[in-house]
């Protein structure tokens, strides 16, 4: 697509100076509110979903003081009262997972199985791999014989303690967070069959560019197949989002006007590819400055300088706006950047930004540039970074055989051996 610049008779424009990174994300976050609705979910299905309020345990985790471990609970004054190691003790009763103990006789020991209820007077478990079964020729203990202690015992051996893991009243998921398959097992532990969570964003998503063409079509002259439709439909499937797609949108201005009223009836925010620019056939700033308004930023990042955030307030709402560059990797690297971030705010989330791991260079980089780059990087088989060696923002191949990005300061270059900071993917989708 043309640069106004070099349009037959136009005016020359100042460029304004690029934007920080942090500057464009804080003005975004700054307008972005909660969306504020929420729903139950059955808490299986919950994975990846912002919680919206606190869980409290109703119950003490384990309810009751229960054996880690397969063998036999018994006293360990009674052990050592008959020498310890050695020692053989009468077996008065069979203690399995889910039945209730008769409190243990002085003197004697309980067969035990995991996850059994310890029964009231014993104050140690051994393993039956340090014990010796020894069948009672006198049928003193009914038939449950004898038991030899092979090895050293002491108080609280392998029991796992009534409320070790979640007392009542304790807090066990805080709002606002996003729920992984742990955090949704302890809510299973505290006995939570649903959660309450933010509801998902509603999402339009449409592309622009007269040149795209959907996978498995033909391609004619000058046409490229659309990439960024699959990419970023991915992308808010994995940020938990409700995705209307509208497919690819002809190179007008009243194409682009229509399909932004009839994306804002029911979404809470669209997000567009292509036509970001200011060339002859870039459509979104007029058409965005028409039905609601429209900041278009140059951000000081690479890949990815153009961004768009706005509002469609003509149809009567409010509907959110971010566009994004066109080229495959800018596109991908912007959704992550500021998209992402501005998803996790309308649910509620408490943690916005990803964590970034400390990790050595195993490659130079003499490429200084004057913007931050995010450049696209694997980790090695001995924990350190090698980098994908075409940056290009239109190879996508960069972004599939990344493990994530590394955050490069302005102006920086590369020497193995260096410690950068990466940002993982897993701490991205």
């Amino acid at each position: 697509m043309s640069d106004a610049k070099n349009v037959p008779g136009a005016a020359a424009t100042p460029r304004a100076p690029m934007m920080p990174m942090e500057e464009a994300l804080e003005r975004l976050l700054s307008q972005v509110t909660s969306l504020g609705r929420t729903e139950s979910v059955t808490t299986p299905l919950a994975r990846g979903r912002v919680l919206a309020q606190d869980l409290v345990s109703p119950l003490d985790v384990p309810p009751y003081d229960n054996s880690a471990m397969d063998g036999y609970a018994m006293r360990a004054a009674d052990v050592a009262a008959l020498g310890g190691e050695g020692a053989v003790l009468p077996v008065s009763q069979r203690v399995a997972a889910g039945s209730v103990p008769q409190p243990l006789q002085p003197g004697t020991a309980a067969r035990i199985f995991t996850g059994a209820t310890v029964p009231e007077g014993a104050d140690s478990v051994l393993m039956q791999e340090q014990c010796e079964a020894i069948a009672d020729a006198t049928g003193a203990s009914g038939g449950l014989g004898q038991v030899r202690i092979n090895g050293p015992l002491t108080v609280g051996l392998h029991i796992r303690r009534r409320g070790e893991d979640l007392r009542v009243r304790q807090p066990v998921l805080s709002a606002g967070m996003r729920l992984n398959a742990a955090s949704l097992g302890l809510a299973a532990t505290a006995g939570a069959a649903a959660l309450t969570v933010a509801a998902r964003p509603r999402v339009a998503l449409f592309s622009t560019g007269d040149e795209l063409v959907l996978p498995g079509q033909p391609l004619g002259p000058g046409q490229i197949y659309n990439s960024n439709r699959t990419t970023l439909h991915a992308l808010l499937l994995a940020m938990g989002c409700e995705v209307r797609d509208l497919g690819i949108v002809p190179d007008s201005l009243e194409a682009t006007r229509a399909a932004l009223r009839e994306a804002s009836k029911d979404a809470d925010l669209i997000l567009s590819s292509g036509g970001v620019s200011v060339g002859e056939e870039d459509h979104l700033k007029p058409a965005l400055e028409r039905e609601g308004r429209l900041d278009l930023w140059q951000i000081a990042i690479k890949p990815g300088k153009p961004l768009a955030f706005g509002e469609v307030t003509s149809t009567g709402g409010r509907t959110w706006f971010i566009g994004l560059p066109g080229n495959p990797v800018s596109s991908f690297v912007t959704f992550l950047l500021f998209v992402r971030p501005v998803l996790l705010r309308m649910q509620g989330a408490t943690q916005l930004t990803p964590r970034a791991l400390p990790l050595r260079a195993e490659f130079t980089w003499t490429k200084a540039d004057k913007r931050r780059e995010f450049l696209r990087a694997k980790l090695s088989d001995v924990g350190g970074l090698q980098l994908f060696g075409n940056q290009s923002s239109g190879v996508m191949s960069s972004a599939a055989w990344a493990d994530g990005l590394i955050d490069l300061p302005p102006g920086s270059t590369v020497a193995p051996g260096q410690v950068l900071r990466f940002i993982p993917f897993n701490e991205l989708f």
